[in-house]
């Protein structure tokens, strides 16, 4: 029996409005163009930006993928179209792994297995996936091996308020709603930063408490806020260094009784693997929207190898990112949990024909064949026409 062909790839990029930002509101309160949102030092968009690749096989079976590419998803766009899309076309449709190394290798010599190339074939390599899965009429899960279960325990990322009495509230509302773990968004001094997660474990005392620094801290200052955190009973120190510190985050491990968790600005086992061996890092956190699913799993059991868990980033991917997170964090054996922005997965919702089911404390894992979502061709037309 012939198999399916590629025999189109498209790309749709969005950037959606919303009542609230990425985080909280930008520095000047725009709604349009990238600001450095102090004192973190990326650039970050007012919109929620994203890029969906289908790719459509020749009996008419379509594949989506998304990459994370929170600012420009214009560039991993161009990637896909230049690069990868003529030689996707006449590939085979049911085969992600092999052809995901195929499309690594073009440019691999040049240094781009991680950067903007990677997100773009991370949107790829979901895609497929989502495609052999429906033309196989299994689940991606299935795909990989199984799942470890379909309750996908997550945490809430971030209480997007400006003091700390607002950010309580909202953490009291959302342990009423069932919420069991939080991480908050900081990196404004450790004596700020202790007195938020003092403000929140006092109103919220049933809750698990994750940082997430955002790179923002010396080595000096990271020793520091990782003890305080210790003696506060917190859950684990995310991205506190400099994101190609390995060496600094190696010495924090050793000194620190707090997890580290490192992983969304890496792209590949390899750095992985570097990082691991190292011994760097406490908790890997690859973003799927980034890595990809075949990288992705790669990743997981180089992590396996090492004895670390593997608590996957997301942050503001869209439906097709998250349904691609939770597949992978399905399939994982050792995982403490998906990272859960609510914001982001209100706006992820507008692609889908039905949303993702979505509790304070868990996701349920999308059932049926691929990813397990049906995307809305039309509101993705004609959303990317508004980009």
């Amino acid at each position: 029996m012939r198999r399916p062909e590629i025999a189109d790839v498209r790309t749709y990029v969005l950037k959606l409005a919303a009542d609230a930002p990425y985080l909280g509101a930008m520095p000047d309160s725009s709604t349009t163009g990238y600001q450095v949102r102090e004192p973190w030092r990326s650039l970050y968009s007012a919109r929620y930006e994203t890029l969906l690749v289908e790719v459509v096989a020749d009996d008419g079976t379509s594949g989506w993928g998304e990459a994370l590419a929170p600012v420009a998803p214009e560039v991993p766009a161009a990637i896909v179209e230049l690069l990868l899309a003529p030689v996707l076309r006449g590939g085979s449709a049911t085969s992600p792994r092999p052809t995901w190394s195929r499309l690594r290798d073009l440019m691999r010599e040049r240094g781009h297995l991680v950067g903007h190339q990677a997100d773009a074939l991370a949107a790829v390599d979901i895609a497929l996936w989502d495609l052999a899965g429906k033309i196989s009429g299994r689940s991606v899960v299935e795909l990989l091996g199984g799942a470890f279960r379909t309750s996908i325990p997550t945490y809430v990322s971030g209480l997007p308020k400006p003091s700390d009495d607002e950010r309580a509230a909202l953490a009291r509302d959302w342990v009423a709603r069932g919420a069991r773990r939080v991480k908050l968004h900081i990196g404004h001094g450790v004596e700020r930063d202790l007195a938020t997660v003092d403000a929140i474990r006092e109103a919220a005392p049933e809750l698990s408490i994750a940082v997430d620094a955002h790179w923002a801290y010396s080595i000096t200052d990271a020793i520091r806020l990782a003890h305080g955190l210790a003696e506060r009973g917190c859950w684990f120190l995310e991205a506190p260094l400099a994101p190609e510190d390995r060496a600094g985050h190696g010495e924090l491990v050793a000194r620190s009784s707090i997890p580290i968790a490192v992983g969304e600005a890496m792209r590949n086992r390899y750095e992985f693997s570097d990082w691991l061996t190292s011994r760097a890092l406490r908790i890997a956190q690859p973003d799927i929207a980034r890595t990809g699913i075949t990288e992705g799993m790669a990743i997981a059991e180089v992590a396996s190898a090492a004895h670390v868990p593997v608590a996957p980033h997301h942050s503001v991917g869209l439906g097709v990112a998250m349904a691609a997170g939770l597949h992978v964090s399905a399939a994982i054996e050792d995982l403490p949990a998906f990272e859960y922005q609510p914001t982001s997965t209100e706006v992820g919702q507008r692609i889908l024909h039905a949303p993702l089911l979505v509790a304070a404390d868990h996701i349920d894992l999308p059932a049926g064949p691929g990813l397990g979502i049906d995307v809305d061709i039309d509101a993705v037309t004609a959303l990317a026409s508004r980009s």
